[in-house]
């Protein structure tokens, strides 16, 4: 009989193909899958998976980690949401390419595009590197999970063009050859491919629109045939799609020109009822011609958690809230349960200044709602907390304050705004089972003051796989989608299903009794910065190349991931 490193024996077997889950062992050895079926063989260790899903390890591809992937071992919160490999350089923002002398804007991009305090990056960023082959270096040390990135085209354009590339002036023939370059070196060094954002919600933190904004379509291109001959490579973006028939022949022309996939975010836009089924129409048709187009769509809504100890919160124009902000959570707590002050807060609600961070976003009660121990992604319109003070009698400040005064002074409340537009998850349905979208956009690692969404991938199990009163989506289908389809849009064909030859990256899941829990605030970044993490349950076992990881959710020590570099073939 064989003799395996691993045995995880009994369990149901959703192995990622999207095949019927099977009652089936897996064995393991030297961190691949050697069987799956029944295993007659020994192994130094068993895991007892009976009444428990076996899965492949979570690919998350849109993530933020940029920063704490040079000082941080551990890729929290994602490897609590049973992740075992994340992509991250998404958007175009990004630490490498850089000139010394470009530290700091570089910073003040990440800072104000992903919500990753300035005092925290500058802590924690050594900048022992200046070319991207450098900086993969410096993220390549032991982790909890695998990494891997790509060229953020933010940086390139400072690198290459200076201050005329930060003020989003047209790049030259040489700006864009040079970029070129340095983009196909990045990815032959060892990047999964290139990133650019063309969205005005992405600003630096001195407000002004990130560089890649307004690129023209001859710069994307040039870059994109250059890093198409170097035969390898994808493409990542996020638009705004102002003019959605330009906007869409560049990305035609991208892949046409590269002969690379390329991924975009897809998402329900409020304002326009047929956003996203005319970007699905248009994937189709570039499908049918041979180009390879992927739309990353979210699990649930993209949202922000507003609280006291957050970035935002209701009050945060208030003019008597500046009375209480520098105060410690459970002092401010005190301070407010006096009535005069509570009152004058109260008085003075009302008139945020558009103009500043949030504008009047955060009084909108009528799209907030309590954030539960379990929270409820897809809540009742009704229980916003405008409806809810309006049947208690009292106003929706009122009721904000209360809430937000709660855990210590540390309670949250949530404002979905996008993919929630009818009051429900139909949508997001929709664009979950398209042939041509996987789930993305959990952006982990970043928004850590204002989002939470690294629970993304628990979020698709537990609430389309198993608690959604309609439309639930079969589990050997999600898995598939989180596990292989994503791993196979960034090209990393070798993991995300439990086939003999496969990575063995693993979750061995409780399904009943996976849940996310309340998202909360801890203050472990660098500098001391304050950063949002979200635990789950559910999650007896992960494992990373066949060693346990974490265990019912906490971590055991062993750091088996690395750096991928460049796209991964398919075991023969």
């Amino acid at each position: 009989m064989a003799s395996h490193d691993l045995i995880i024996r009994g369990g149901t077997v959703v192995d990622g193909t999207g095949a019927p889950s099977r009652q089936a062992d897996v064995a393991v050895t030297d961190g691949i899958v050697t069987e799956v079926g029944t295993v007659d063989g020994t192994a130094a260790r068993e895991i007892d998976a009976d009444g428990a899903l076996v899965a492949p390890g979570f690919v998350d591809i849109h993530t933020h980690y940029d920063g704490q992937a040079t000082w941080d071992d551990r890729m929290q919160p994602s490897s609590w949401h049973g992740v075992t490999t994340v992509v991250f350089g998404n958007c175009g923002v990004g630490f490498a390419p850089v000139h010394n002398t470009d530290h700091d804007q570089l910073v003040e991009l990440m800072e104000g595009v992903e919500d990753i305090p300035g005092a925290a990056l500058h802590e924690g960023l050594q900048w022992n590197w200046k070319s991207f082959a450098e900086y993969l270096d410096a993220c390549d040390a032991p982790k909890d999970m695998d990494i891997a990135t790509q060229v953020p085209h933010g940086a390139l354009r400072l690198h290459v063009m200076g201050e005329r590339g930060a003020a989003r002036e047209d790049a030259t023939y040489d700006d864009i050859v040079e970029m070129g370059r340095l983009a196909a070196e990045g990815v032959l060094a060892g990047a999964l491919g290139f990133s650019t954002s063309r969205t005005a919600n992405h600003r630096t933190s001195t407000g002004d629109f990130t560089p890649t904004l307004t690129a023209a379509s001859e710069e994307l291109v040039g870059i994109a045939d250059a890093v198409g001959r170097t035969g390898t490579g994808v493409f990542q973006l996020v638009s705004d799609f102002v003019d959605r028939e330009i906007e869409f022949q560049m990305l035609r022309d991208m892949c046409a020109i590269s002969g690379r996939p390329l991924s975009f975010t897809i998402i329900e836009n409020q304002r326009s009822a047929d956003f996203h089924t005319d970007l699905l129409n248009r994937i189709e048709q570039a499908r049918a011609d041979g180009l390879l187009i992927t739309g990353q769509t979210p699990v649930r809504p993209i949202g922000i958690l507003l609280g006291f100890e957050c970035t935002l919160n209701p009050f945060l124009h208030n003019p008597v809230w500046a009375e209480v902000a520098d105060l410690a959570p459970a002092e401010r707590v005190t301070v407010l349960a006096d009535p005069d002050r509570r009152q004058r807060l109260l008085d003075a609600s009302g008139g945020a200044d558009m103009t500043a961070v949030g504008g009047r976003l955060i009084e909108k009660y009528d799209m907030m709602f309590e954030v539960g121990d379990s929270p409820n992604y897809e809540p009742d319109p009704g229980d916003t907390l405008a409806r809810r003070a309006e049947r208690m009698g009292i106003t929706a400040p009122e009721l904000a304050l209360d809430l937000l005064c709660g855990n210590g002074g540390t309670a949250m409340v949530w404002m979905p705004f996008s993919n929630f537009g009818a009051g429900n998850l139909d949508t997001t349905r929709d664009l979950l089972i398209h042939p041509y979208t996987v789930p993305a956009l959990s952006d982990g690692g970043a928004h850590v003051g204002t989002i939470c969404d690294g629970s993304f991938p628990t979020t698709l199990l537990q609430h389309w796989g198993r608690d959604r009163a309609m439309g639930r989506i079969d589990v050997e289908f999600l898995i598939q989608r989180q596990c292989r389809d994503t791993a196979r849009t960034v090209g990393l064909h070798d993991r995300g299903v439990l086939v003999p030859g496969y990575r063995a990256d693993m979750n061995v899941i409780d399904f009943d009794r996976l849940r996310v829990h309340q998202p909360e605030l801890a203050y472990d970044l660098p500098a001391g910065g304050r950063r949002l993490l979200q635990r789950a349950d559910g999650y007896r076992h992960t494992l990373v190349a066949g060693i346990e990881t974490y265990s019912d959710g906490d971590a055991t020590g062993a750091l088996p991931g690395r750096l991928v570099r460049g796209a991964q073939s398919e075991p023969v």
